[in-house]
């Protein structure tokens, strides 16, 4: 015999489907999440297999971004081959066939089938830790990115309220300029207090410049 394990990884659950061989499904289709009680059902499920076959059975999955990670750590763990496939050889498998039906128990099923017709090469073993620092790195672009456009938007407003406020303080988002302008939005609530009083309240602002 032949085994082996389809999974349909979405976020938080997984579509189940174990085939005993070629064109030999066994039981039908079922979801399990993605806790530790989850996975350890999927586990004892992956055993019973192993007892039928004599076969430790690899696992088959589609790359989805961070959601199957906690799957891959698990069995990982476990000593389970792993097949992690790119989406799109899954889909153009899909689309030469007849069947196009999108649903989660024939995606389960199609990943079974997929083994046993392409020559798939077993997942490579990074480590959960590289797999979160890339994941992490991702977020960190994305984060970047919003940042930078939200201190772009951020000038363009100060420059139409407050221009002269470019170049009072050597930064500009010191966290002692963003206070003072929150207390002094624009150059009317300046002009509206005594030099004394807008001293005292920098001096207040930051405590370790001098009010001199």
């Amino acid at each position: 015999m032949n085994p082996v394990i389809g999974l349909d990884i979405a976020k938080g659950e997984s579509q189940v489907q174990a085939f005993l061989d070629k064109k030999k499904p066994h039981k039908s289709s079922f979801k399990v999440s993605h806790t530790l009680e989850g996975l350890e059902m999927l586990y004892q499920y992956l055993r019973e297999i192993e007892a039928l076959t004599g076969i430790r059975p690899p696992i088959v999955l589609e790359a989805t971004g961070h959601y199957h990670t906690p799957v891959v750590q698990f069995f990982e763990e476990r000593g389970y081959l792993l097949i992690i496939i790119n989406p799109l050889v899954s889909y153009r498998a899909k689309s030469s066939s007849l069947r196009k039906v999108k649903t989660d128990v024939v995606d389960a099923r199609h990943l079974c089938e997929l083994y046993y017709k392409e020559e798939l090469e077993p997942y490579k073993k990074r480590g959960i830790q590289l797999l979160n620092l890339r994941n992490l790195t991702r977020q960190h672009e994305n984060i970047t990115v919003m940042y930078v456009q939200t201190k772009l938007q951020f000038q363009a407003v100060l420059d139409q309220v407050f221009p002269e406020y470019h170049g009072v303080f050597g930064d500009l988002y010191s966290v002692v300029s963003l206070l003072t302008l929150l207390e002094f939005p624009t150059s009317n609530d300046v002009l509206g207090v005594s030099e004394e009083a807008l001293a005292d309240k920098i001096n207040e602002l930051c405590k370790s410049r001098s009010s001199s």
